[in-house]
């Protein structure tokens, strides 16, 4: 099947020259805590985002028509306080190449999950980042 040009998951932008570009959306963010009952509390009250528990997960529902959705968790070790941002890409591994090669580095390897493959790296300034692929 093929998606209309407006659902596609790649956005399409022009560079300077008005080239076309095919980018990669970001398209999940996660928060980090050491007390999730607490985190889950403080965010579903100031913003008055939807939680539901999901595993190890709480999945958030920001109940807005434009922006991402994303989930809190604690890990039990660290990095306990952390924000995350998730780049949907078509291989983890090979933007995990891409990103050392221009110096950065993985923090965790491709992780696969039910949902599709996570994975952690590094930017040169010490930034995490996430990368996504969807089953």
């Amino acid at each position: 099947m093929i998606l209309p040009r407006t659902l596609s998951p790649v956005l399409e932008s022009r560079n300077y020259f008005g080239e076309m570009l095919m980018s990669q959306p970001v398209v999940h963010f996660e928060i980090g805590c050491r007390d999730q009952a607490k985190t889950v509390a403080f965010f579903s009250e100031l913003f008055n985002w939807k939680m539901q528990a999901a595993g190890p997960a709480t999945m958030i529902n920001t109940g807005a028509s434009s922006g991402i959705h994303g989930h809190i968790t604690g890990l039990g070790h660290e990095p306990h306080q952390y924000t995350i941002f998730y780049v949907e890409v078509d291989d983890v591994q090979a933007y995990l190449d891409k990103a050392e090669a221009l110096g950065g580095r993985t923090l965790v390897p491709p992780v696969e999950i039910p949902t599709g493959t996570f994975a952690w790296f590094a930017d040169p300034g010490g930034n995490t980042i996430g990368l996504w692929k969807a089953k």
